[in-house]
C-alpha cells in the first residue's frame, strides 16, 4: 500500500461515474457500501450475534438453501432480492475483508480469496437484477445499458429502494476488485444512476445506509466532482440516523477522508473511538460493530504505511 494515495487505478467511490480516485479509496468503498450490510431487514437476526466466525460458518448453508428455492422458484423476487442481499453480504464481511486484511502475510491467499469475493459479487449483482426484472421491469436491463439516467420510470416507490441497493452494491464492489478490467469501468455510470435514483425515492433508507455510500462518493475530492462538505453532511446523517451506534460510519471518514488528506489526528480520534465502543451497548448493530472494530484496528495496525511523516 502506498503511504501517499495513488493516481494509478481508476476506482468508485460509492455509487460513481467513471473518476480516478486513490488506491486507498478501494477499501474506503467497501466500508461504505457495506456499512448495514448485517444489521439490516434481512440481516437483523445475524445482527445480533456477538461471533462472527459462528455467523461466517452459518452462512454458506444459508446460501446453499436459498439457491435451492430460487431454482425452484425462478421468477420469485422476494427469494431473488434475498439472495442478492445474502451474497453481498457474506462476501463483504468474510471473505473480501479478511482477503484484504491478509493480502501483507499471504499474497496468494488474498488473490485467491479476491476472486473469490468478485464471483460472489457477480453473483449478487445478477439476482439483484433478476429481482427488479421479475418485480418492476421485465426490460431494466435493456434500459439501463442505453440510457443510465432515465432507466427507472418503473421503479417509482420506496420498495424499490433495496432492489437498487442490493443490485448496485455488491456491482460497485465488483467493479471496484476489478481494476485491472478496464471494461468493467463502463458500468460506473449506471451504479451511480442506481444509487441516485435510490436515493431519491427514500433517502434514509436502513437508517442511513445510502449516506454512508455517499459518504465515500463525494469524498473523492472537489476537483474530479466530489465535495468533503456533502460527504460531511451525509455523515452526520448517518450518525444521526442511528444515535451513534453504529460505528461503520466512522471507519468510512476515516480512510475516505482522512487517509486522503493525510488528517491523522482525526484518523487516530475516529479509530479510537470505534475501538472503545461498547459492542453490546447497540444489541440490533453488534455484528457490524464487531465487524467494523476488526477494520478499525487492522486499519490502527497500518497507520504508518498510510500517512506521511512530516
Amino acid at each position: 500500500m502506498f503511504k501517499i494515495p495513488s493516481m494509478k487505478a481508476l476506482v468508485v467511490g460509492a455509487a460513481l461515474s467513471v473518476l480516478p480516485l486513490t488506491t486507498t479509496g478501494c477499501s474506503n468503498i467497501l466500508v461504505g457500501i457495506a456499512g448495514n450490510a448485517l444489521s439490516g431487514s434481512n440481516g437483523s437476526f445475524f445482527g445480533a450475534q456477538e461471533d462472527p466466525e459462528l455467523v461466517r460458518e452459518a452462512l454458506p448453508f444459508g446460501l446453499i438453501a436459498i439457491e435451492a428455492l430460487v431454482a425452484a422458484e425462478p421468477e420469485d423476487e422476494d427469494l431473488l432480492l434475498a439472495a442478492a442481499s445474502s451474497f453481498t453480504q457474506y462476501a463483504y464481511a468474510f471473505v473480501q475483508q479478511r482477503a484484504q486484511m491478509m493480502e501483507e502475510k499471504d499474497p496468494e491467499m488474498s488473490r485467491k480469496e479476491i476472486a473469490r469475493a468478485k464471483k460472489l459479487f457477480r453473483r449478487a449483482r445478477d439476482y439483484g437484477m433478476r429481482a427488479i426484472e421479475a418485480e418492476y421491469d421485465e426490460d431494466f436491463r435493456k434500459k439501463l445499458e442505453a440510457d443510465p439516467k432515465s432507466a427507472f420510470e418503473e421503479l417509482d416507490e420506496k420498495e424499490a429502494v433495496p432492489y437498487l441497493y442490493w443490485t448496485a452494491a455488491p456491482w460497485a464492489m465488483l467493479v471496484t476488485l476489478s481494476l485491472d478490467d478496464l471494461a468493467s469501468l463502463g458500468d460506473l455510470d449506471k451504479i451511480e444512476a442506481m444509487m441516485r435514483h435510490a436515493m431519491s425515492l427514500d433517502a434514509d433508507w436502513e437508517k442511513g445506509t445510502l449516506h454512508e455510500f455517499f459518504v465515500s462518493f463525494e469524498a473523492r475530492g472537489e476537483l474530479i466532482g466530489g465535495s468533503i462538505a456533502k460527504a460531511r453532511e451525509h455523515y452526520e446523517k448517518a450518525l444521526a440516523l442511528t444515535g451513534g451506534t453504529k460505528m461503520g460510519p466512522h471507519v468510512t471518514w476515516a480512510e475516505s477522508v482522512a487517509v486522503p488528506q493525510q488528517d491523522r489526528a482525526t484518523f487516530n480520534s475516529l479509530i479510537e473511538h470505534v475501538l472503545s465502543f461498547d459492542v453490546d451497548s447497540a444489541p440490533e448493530y453488534r455484528l457490524v460493530n464487531t465487524i467494523a472494530q476488526e477494520r478499525a484496528q487492522w486499519l490502527k495496525s497500518r497507520a504508518e504505511d498510510l500517512f506521511v511523516e512530516e
